[in-house]
C-alpha cells in the first residue's frame, strides 16, 4: 500500500494526492492546517516518496492504489488531487464512485497534454549522485539543465540524503517510460454525479475553457473557481486562499 501520513481526527478524511514528481511532504504545512479541523491524509503515489516503484504508472494503477488507502480508512473519503494527482481523483471517482464523497481537482483537466516532463526526468538523472553529499550540490548540477531556481528546489525535496550516499526518491525510469500516459487521460466512458470543484490558478494555462464541456460531461455537478494570483503551484503560491476555498466546499 501506498505510504500515508495522517494528521487530525474526524470520520471521514481527506486524501491529499499529490503531483508528479512531489509528495505528501510538499503538503505537510498545508495537511496540518486542514488537520485543525478534520482527519486528512496525505499519500505518497507510487514512484515517488516512500512509496513503492513499479513500471506501471498509468491513472488506472494510481486509482487502484488511492482505493486502496480509502478502503482501509473507512471506505468512504473526500479526495483532493493536484495535476497528476488531480487526475488520477477523477479515475477514482469515474471508476468507484461509491468511495467518494466530494472531489477536488487543482489545476488539471481531464484531458490529454501537448507538453511533456521528459527535459526534467532527464535533468535529474544527469545528476552524479556519486558527487553528492548535500543538496546544495546536487542543485549546483542540476542548474545547468534547470535554470529556474525555485523549479530545482522542487526537484531536490525528492533528493534522500543517507549513509549509503545520496539517491533520487522518485523512479525515474518508469516515469520516463509512462510519460505519455501521465500526460494523457484514459477514456472510461462513465460519470461521476458527486459534488466536484474544479479549483485552477487564475494565470495557469493548464486547464482552458474549451475543456469545460468535457469536464461537464464526466462531472456533471463540478464547480469552477480559480485563485486570483495563482499559476499551477496554486496551493504553494496562495496557501491561504487555497485552504480557505477547500474548507469552504468541503463545509
Amino acid at each position: 500500500m501506498l505510504n500515508a501520513v495522517e494528521m487530525g481526527e474526524g470520520d471521514v478524511p481527506l486524501v491529499i494526492v499529490h503531483g508528479l514528481f512531489g509528495s505528501a511532504r510538499n503538503w505537510r504545512v498545508l495537511q496540518k492546517r486542514l488537520a485543525e479541523t478534520r482527519r486528512v491524509i496525505a499519500v505518497d503515489l507510487r514512484n515517488h516518496g516512500s512509496s513503492f516503484w513499479d513500471d506501471d504508472n498509468s491513472y488506472e494503477a494510481l486509482a487502484d492504489d488511492l482505493a486502496e488507502v480509502i478502503a482501509a480508512h473507512g471506505g468512504v473519503a473526500d479526495v483532493l488531487g493536484h495535476s497528476m494527482g488531480g487526475k488520477a481523483a477523477m479515475v477514482l471517482a469515474l471508476t468507484r464512485p461509491e468511495m467518494l464523497r466530494k472531489l477536488i481537482v487543482a489545476d488539471i483537466a481531464p484531458v490529454a497534454y501537448g507538453h511533456t516532463q521528459a527535459r526534467h526526468i532527464a535533468a535529474m538523472q544527469s545528476v552524479d549522485m556519486s558527487l553528492v553529499t548535500r543538496r546544495s550540490e546536487a542543485d549546483k548540477q542540476l542548474a545547468a539543465k534547470v535554470a529556474e531556481a525555485p523549479l530545482r528546489a522542487f526537484f531536490l525535496q525528492s533528493v534522500e540524503l543517507g549513509d549509503g550516499g545520496a539517491r533520487w526518491i522518485l523512479n525515474l525510469e518508469a516515469l520516463g517510460a509512462e510519460m505519455p500516459k501521465i500526460m494523457g487521460y484514459p477514456e472510461l466512458g462513465n460519470t461521476f454525479d458527486g459534488p466536484v470543484l474544479m479549483l485552477r490558478g487564475a494565470v495557469s494555462d493548464y486547464v482552458q475553457p474549451e475543456a469545460q464541456p468535457e469536464i461537464l460531461q464526466l462531472f456533471p455537478k463540478a464547480e469552477f473557481e480559480a485563485i486570483e494570483g495563482a499559476g499551477h503551484w496554486l496551493h504553494a503560491e496562495k496557501p491561504r486562499e487555497f485552504q480557505a476555498t477547500v474548507e469552504a466546499f468541503l463545509g
